[in-house]
């Protein structure tokens, strides 16, 4: 088990649904493990209540969860678990029209609002060719976010 880092070293991120989906299905992986990392407390992770309401949906499904190896009462245990780590961040400016794909952009925004550095997502073309650049901000899959 890692121990957490100094919280002056903390690095702040937006985790996407589609990372949680993916640590919610395995029992290992890198999704999983940015999951443990921001409950340890390496990770500081950032939401919203757009990303929230997203979450709880998606996660939700339970035909998508099907091949989960968690209960649904793990599942809410564990989602319980990671918005008590969440920074709570409001969005007060939107940056629209930006992404391809509207549903897209309530995280890029979430992401600037709270300072992240980075969003961590499986789909990274999603958030790439924007109208609009924010400097600094990386888009990372789980894998490369492991690796540094």
């Amino acid at each position: 088990m890692l121990a957490p880092v100094l919280s002056s070293q903390r690095v702040v991120i937006v985790v996407d649904t589609s990372v949680l989906v993916w640590a919610f299905l395995g029992p290992g992986g890198p999704s999983r493990e940015v999951l443990r990392r921001c409950l340890q407390g390496t990770y500081v992770p950032l939401m919203g209540v757009s990303l929230f309401h997203e979450h709880e949906s998606v996660l939700g499904r339970s035909e998508l969860l099907d091949r989960s190896p968690l209960t649904p009462a793990e599942r809410r245990d564990l989602l319980d678990a990671y918005l008590r780590v969440c920074r709570w961040t409001r969005v007060y400016f939107t940056w629209r029209p930006n992404l391809r794909d509207e549903g897209d952009n309530h995280v890029l925004e979430l992401a600037v609002a709270g300072g992240a550095e980075t969003i961590v997502t499986n789909n990274t073309r999603d958030f790439r060719g924007g109208d609009l650049h924010f400097e600094g901000l990386r888009i990372l899959t789980p894998q490369a976010m492991l690796k540094g």
